[in-house]
């Protein structure tokens, strides 16, 4: 791919070459000029779901490291729309939090209504496609001041970077990709979805007999082992930067700050 601008003097038009043929880039911008070239933000692939559902424990490895046995049923709970960020957008660590954890998940985005499917093969149809996530998770909140629910550990702001890529269903086997994750450069995670317990068509099925999902909401898969729970690794601190990565969806990194209450 090249960039060009071609046309009369002074009245030049931005065009891309691609394979021998140039296409008018009008409908994009007026010129190519610095606006233009400027670096962006990323945000979501997706705009925010009405709901993000996530799957607990669902590699054995993670479940192990957590101190449990592997479920026999997907573990369910729920993160607030709002946690959803860009890729590769600052995650606060919230006030006096210690046990601040990162979770490489790969993301799957809901493309049709799905609700009481009769069974796993039925799910395919309703995946528009998957993306990468990261199920920012604070531990103390999630296991110590929960009450037996998650979600207190999960729904802090900026606890969900998604992106930046959404790649369509039918261009991926979700069965058989590698993910990870680093802090600091260091390898945290090292997995592949081969070894989730339930499989992408059993989650979307399995959700689908006790919530109805809309096109645009967002189910986290599951994490695999190598988090800070493990007791293997440091809790997130300030100034890290933590990248997840999920084979041919791509890469997303953070930067980790701690956030200050108001004064």
């Amino acid at each position: 791919m090249k960039l060009l601008r071609y046309g009369p003097l002074g009245q030049e038009r931005p065009a891309v070459e691609h394979e021998g043929a140039v296409f008018s880039l009008t409908s994009l911008t007026g010129d190519i000029e610095g606006a233009f070239l400027a670096d962006e933000r990323i945000g979501s692939p997706i705009a925010r779901p009405s709901a993000v559902i996530c799957v607990g424990q669902n590699y054995a490895a993670h479940a192990e490291e957590s101190g449990h046995a592997p479920p026999t049923m997907p573990i369910l709970f729920l993160k607030t729309p709002n946690t959803v960020v860009g890729p590769f957008d600052d995650v606060l660590i919230p006030p006096d939090s210690t046990k601040t954890d990162w979770e490489v998940e790969l993301a799957v985005v809901v493309g049709r209504r799905a609700s009481y499917l009769s069974s796993p093969e039925q799910a395919l149809a309703h995946i528009a496609g998957y993306t990468v996530s990261n199920d920012v998770t604070e531990r103390e909140w999630q296991m110590d001041l929960s009450g037996g629910q998650w979600s207190k550990g999960k729904c802090a702001p900026t606890f969900n970077p998604l992106g930046p890529y959404l790649v369509p269903a039918d261009e991926l086997d979700a069965a058989n990709l590698r993910l990870g994750s680093t802090v600091n450069g260091s390898v945290r995670q090292d997995s592949s979805t081969s070894d989730m317990i339930f499989d992408v068509p059993y989650l979307v099925w399995h959700i689908s007999q006790f919530m109805a999902l809309e096109p645009g909401d967002l189910i986290n898969t599951g994490t695999p082992q190598g988090v800070a729970l493990s007791g293997r690794f440091p809790y997130l601190r300030d100034g890290d930067e933590m990248t997840m990565t999920v084979q041919r969806i791509g890469h997303q990194t953070q930067a980790v700050w701690q956030s200050n209450r108001p004064t």
